[in-house]
């Protein structure tokens, strides 16, 4: 009997994939503003603010799926790989975006 994967579990995956690649893509456009500015960013620039809500908005996307992949691990006769891969992916965005925060203050 195959054992299919629940709705959570997808979503669990879908979300920390995309929230993965969506704050890669948010530091890279941080970076080069940074880059670019002469000083760099003005803290209250629209761009830094709109940045900044976007990291929030992702944190709280983030937190979602990583919620998600927790039922559905709770779910029974339901595959558990996906919603362990968006757990373990969900996770380890979090763990990074904090590490490069930290890292961010210190420069």
């Amino acid at each position: 009997m195959e054992v299919r994967h629940s709705g959570l579990g997808i979503a669990s995956f879908a979300i920390s994939i995309g929230v993965g690649l969506m704050r890669l893509l948010l530091f890279a456009v941080a970076g080069v503003m940074e880059a670019s500015t002469p000083g760099g960013i003005d803290d209250e620039s629209v761009g830094a603010i709109l940045i900044g809500l976007g990291l929030f908005a992702l944190l709280a996307l983030c937190l979602l799926g990583i919620g998600l992949g927790v039922a559905a691990l709770f779910q029974q006769g339901r595959g558990k790989a996906l919603p362990v891969l968006g757990v373990v992916i969900g996770g380890g965005v979090l763990l990074l975006t904090g590490l490069l925060l930290v890292l961010g203050t210190l420069a």
